[in-house]
């Protein structure tokens, strides 16, 4: 039996809900999905979609730095879009963020996310 980690970052935002920001289980941490909630204040960013989608990686890097690691250690990235004409907006914010080798993904188009939010993001990392 694998003993569970919790991994928990005060630089993202707290879970709203009954769950771990991030579970580590041996060499691999499972990271609950992201929304774009400013960690300080609890609230959505606004409703400019970059910047939603950049603090959604901001909160994975904080979460992934708390596990030991960043974001380079991701290995699958799922993201969930409410509108996938913005498929290619977050393609070019993943293109800032992170460097090849790139994570493997899945992009899905979905009706709603919690607090109105227009993305969000799920990772698991390998760490050594």
């Amino acid at each position: 039996m694998f003993e569970k980690q919790i991994i928990q970052s005060d630089k993202a935002p707290k879970a709203i809900g009954p769950y771990s920001q991030a579970v580590r289980v041996g060499d691999l941490v499972f990271v609950s999905g992201q929304i774009p909630l400013d960690p300080n204040t609890g609230e959505l960013v606004g409703e400019d979609f970059k910047a939603q989608a950049e603090q959604v990686i901001d909160n994975l890097a904080a979460i992934c730095q708390a596990a030991g690691g960043d974001l380079s250690n991701i290995v699958k990235l799922n993201v969930y879009l409410t509108d996938l004409s913005r498929f290619a907006e977050f393609n070019e914010v993943m293109n800032s963020r992170f460097a090849a080798p790139y994570p493997a993904r899945a992009a899905l188009g979905i009706s709603a996310l919690p607090k109105g939010a227009q993305v969000e993001a799920e990772a698991v990392l390998a760490l050594a």
